[in-house]
């Protein structure tokens, strides 16, 4: 099921209306989540960054050991027709996918020569800033010689879950997670950043979590404005 409406994906070389399926049972993203994409936003006629959205998906898919079957401009043209295809304005999500289809002999390292793309749209309003409450996880975030930290793959979305579960089960929105050494990471779903004092803070990226491309975008804009 799908968290948007209005969905468009681009699959082997076409747009198709709806929540397309893209993998097979016996796929090997499908069995051993080697699934990585990206996340840009669409909204009142703008893209921002959307071409280092796209060159991210490339940086990821490599990191998992995939071999890009479209460049990271290509993505970007993709999306941006497909974003034509919507009445101007429409708030969209953005998100762009690769994932193995087929396995080395050893059955666990992708083929990188079955790599595939996909590229969803769905019409989705951005979250209003209401405010949630936050806790502190037990979970950790996982140390960069554990898993692919600097990779935005579906596989790490796993522990992200469990730390949402574990925070809803207590009676909170969202969790901060630390890191290996005991620092602040991030949230179970986004960056984290904190005013003291007059002082904007945000955790050092150390590998341990996604350097976000917004958390980098707001970094700079803080830094511009003094």
């Amino acid at each position: 099921m799908a968290f948007g409406s209005n969905i468009r994906t681009f699959f082997q070389g076409s747009w198709h209306e709806g929540n397309t399926p893209i993998l097979g049972a016996a796929d090997h993203g499908a069995w051993q989540g080697t699934m990585v994409f990206d996340g840009a936003r669409a909204f009142e006629g703008v893209t921002p960054d959307l071409d280092r959205h796209c060159q991210r998906l490339i940086r990821s898919a490599e990191e998992m050991g995939l071999a890009p079957i479209v460049t990271a401009g290509e993505i970007e043209q993709i999306a941006l027709d497909g974003v034509a295809l919507y009445p101007p304005g429409t708030p969209l999500y953005i998100r762009p996918m690769m994932w193995s289809c087929d396995a080395r002999p050893n059955l666990i390292t992708p083929d990188p020569d079955s790599t595939a793309f996909a590229l969803c749209l769905e019409d989705m309003p951005l979250a209003q800033p209401t405010g949630i409450s936050l806790t502190v996880s037990p979970y950790l975030r996982p140390h960069p010689l554990a898993a692919l930290t600097e990779s935005k793959c579906a596989a790490h979305y796993a522990n992200n879950g469990r730390i949402l579960r574990e925070a809803n089960a207590r009676g909170f929105d969202n969790a901060l997670s630390l890191d290996h050494e005991g620092n602040v990471a991030e949230t179970a779903s986004t960056n984290v950043f904190m005013v003291r004092d007059g002082v904007v803070l945000t955790p050092v990226a150390n590998g341990t979590f996604l350097n976000g491309i917004t958390r980098q975008r707001c970094i700079a804009l803080l830094r511009a404005d003094g």
